[in-house]
């Protein structure tokens, strides 16, 4: 084996080590850091009942529709849905990488570029919305009620994850929907392996003052604190 070579390998060696130490760190840092509670007493005597739901992969904050602190059909539109139907009294978020959303309504429709962008920064983001007539509590779905200061300061949260026109709109993605509930809005950020969908949710509920993870990039890091 010449000199040349033998040099090849070595940085290659070197090279696939660092990936290893990389996927060990990131995976025991995932498993440790979910499982520290924050906010592990929040202000108790609150009227308004939100939700987390998840359907086992990704974390959507559900959200009474209207009520005195926020009349969300000003923003979010019935008239862009596919059903156009008025009749709701909750209303799902859900943030995300904009090319998982839109490109991949299938895990075998998932294209390496999508996921590499997704997983780097290089993507962009979008905010999935859904309208609900009623909410069922199981092992996926899970009530919490809260203050309405405390909801005040989701509701910030939320509305500065959208991005908005000129007038002050949410940026509607036309023609993108999962059912006929649901519509698609561009939204801030960008996806990565260190802010997934589940993290923008933890963070969510950082922000409403109730219990989450230290930090977390999947639904079982934000669930576990509940049960």
């Amino acid at each position: 084996m010449n000199k040349n070579l033998r040099k090849a390998f070595k940085i290659t060696g070197k090279i696939l080590l660092g990936i290893l130490g990389f996927v060990l760190i990131y995976i025991l840092s995932v498993l440790a850091l979910s499982r520290i509670t924050v906010n592990s007493k929040p202000q108790q005597g609150g009227d308004v009942a939100i939700y987390i739901n998840s359907n086992g992969v990704h974390t959507d904050i559900v959200v009474p529709l209207k009520n005195n602190v926020k009349d969300w059909t000003k923003d979010v539109l019935y008239a862009h849905t596919t059903s156009k139907d008025s009749i709701a009294k909750y209303v799902a978020f859900g943030w995300g990488d904009k090319g998982f959303y839109l490109d991949t309504p299938e895990w075998s429709d998932l294209k390496a570029s999508t996921a590499f962008k997704a997983a780097f920064y290089l993507g962009t983001s979008a905010m999935h919305t859904r309208f609900y007539k009623e909410m069922k509590e199981d092992d996926e779905c899970v009530k919490i009620m809260i203050t309405q200061q405390n909801y005040k300061d989701l509701v910030a949260f939320i509305t500065e994850s959208f991005q908005y026109d000129e007038g002050k709109k949410m940026l509607w993605i036309q023609n993108h929907s999962y059912g006929r509930y649901d519509a698609f809005y561009e939204a801030m950020g960008c996806y990565s392996l260190f802010y997934t969908c589940n993290t923008w949710a933890n963070n969510a509920l950082k922000a409403a003052h109730q219990k989450a993870a230290l930090w977390t990039v999947y639904d079982k890091g934000i669930f576990l604190h509940y049960r």
